[in-house]
């Protein structure tokens, strides 16, 4: 333990934005230089969930708590196929950023430290940089492009190559990072229960899935590119539209499937699956300036007037002023910034949310939308 720790004070690193600006630190994880879109999230707990959620695909994600660490790695024990603690099988972002390091972890559950998985996962860590300084930029011009490099040991760092390189990093959500991210072929779980759902993977948590099978939901995972006339053969009871990385207006075909499905079975989407339901409808989404990342985004309910405080952690969202166009109505709104949190259709029994109810991290109150979901998919019967 005393080898990895000086091993880890020992390297350098830097974060390189494509404006130029650097940050250096402390490096740790893996002694490797990644690029990607750096985002900023304000949790205070959860790093191994967000660290393995699809969402963060493409992007270098910056913690703005300030030590992190301090409770460890646990181990990736499996349940039905599904990573326990992880929201999937390995680390899916390009990289941390942190202030503090934890060197010395302490949690029954924890069998390594934040520093020994990053390597074990091939992913760069950056610690002991101004975070403060780095969110609040990111808060006034918008997410930006970013190259994080972590020296191996005894290695120099070329700042001034990093700053060059910096200028032509190529933009992630030009990519098709849902194909990345999803399964290449059906997974079924199977409980007891008269219901099945085909879910549409487009990078969706593992958490997702363990809350319907705790209703007694069977699941069917299918590509994010799966039509509609294949995942009808299944016969479902319902369809799922999953959270996932990037732009919506990239899965053309998850769009002309969920367009399709709307008019036939009960649906629900989730973050990702929101925007692609607004798309299918004949919406529109746009790209906000910083995101929602974080476990404490208040969502306003309009029929209610209750407000819920929701894990979020999405980059899109659907333009409030396109449902007049459209067969959906605004169901849910932030309450901070007035954004779309959440739409129902009129007249089917279809709804999705911006947010994440199932948490993992963060609140739980609304769970009660997975109830919903499955009490449509009842009244279909």
């Amino acid at each position: 333990m005393v080898q990895e720790l000086n091993s880890c004070k020992s390297k350098k690193a830097a974060l390189v934005l494509e404006d130029g600006t650097f940050f250096l630190g402390k490096g740790f994880g893996a002694a490797k230089k990644l690029t990607g879109e750096v985002v900023f999230s304000t949790s205070m707990v959860g790093y191994p969930e967000a660290l393995t959620d699809p969402s963060y695909k493409g992007q270098i994600l910056a913690l703005t708590y300030p030590l992190v660490g301090n409770y460890g790695v646990p181990a990736c024990d499996l349940n039905l196929g599904l990573p326990l603690y992880f929201e999937s099988d390995h680390i899916q972002t390009s990289g941390l950023i942190i202030h503090e390091l934890c060197e010395h972890p302490h949690h029954w559950a924890s069998t390594r430290t934040l520093d020994k998985w990053l390597r074990d996962e091939g992913i760069p860590g950056i610690s002991g940089i101004d975070t403060r300084r780095l969110t609040k930029k990111l808060r006034t011009h918008g997410v930006m492009l970013g190259i994080i490099k972590v020296c191996a040991e005894g290695e120099e760092l070329n700042l001034d190559a990093l700053v060059n390189e910096a200028k032509n990093i190529p933009d992630p959500n030009a990519t098709d990072l849902v194909a990345e991210v999803c399964v290449k072929e059906p997974v079924q779980y199977k409980v007891d229960g008269k219901r099945t759902v085909v879910l549409i993977d487009c990078g969706v948590k593992n958490s997702i899935i363990r809350n319907l099978l705790r209703r007694g939901i069977s699941v069917i995972r299918v590509p994010y590119n799966t039509s509609a006339e294949d995942i009808l053969l299944y016969k479902p009871d319902g369809i799922f539209v999953s959270n996932g990385p990037g732009d919506p207006k990239r899965c053309t075909k998850t769009v002309e499937t969920v367009k399709e499905l709307v008019e036939k079975v009960p649906l629900m989407g989730i973050c990702l699956g929101a925007q692609i339901l607004a798309l299918s409808q004949g919406g529109d989404t746009y790209k906000l300036k910083f995101g929602h990342r974080s476990q404490n985004q208040p969502a306003l309910d309009l029929k209610t007037n209750r407000c819920y405080i929701t894990t979020q952690n999405h980059g899109y969202a659907v333009d409030v002023d396109c449902f007049s166009k459209t067969s959906l109505q605004c169901w849910f709104i932030n309450a901070n910034d007035k954004t779309v949190e959440g739409m129902r259709h009129k007249t089917k029994p279809v709804f999705a949310v911006q947010w994440h109810p199932e948490a993992s991290p963060g609140p739980y109150d609304t769970e009660f939308l997975f109830d919903e979901f499955a009490k449509n998919m009842e009244a279909k019967q």
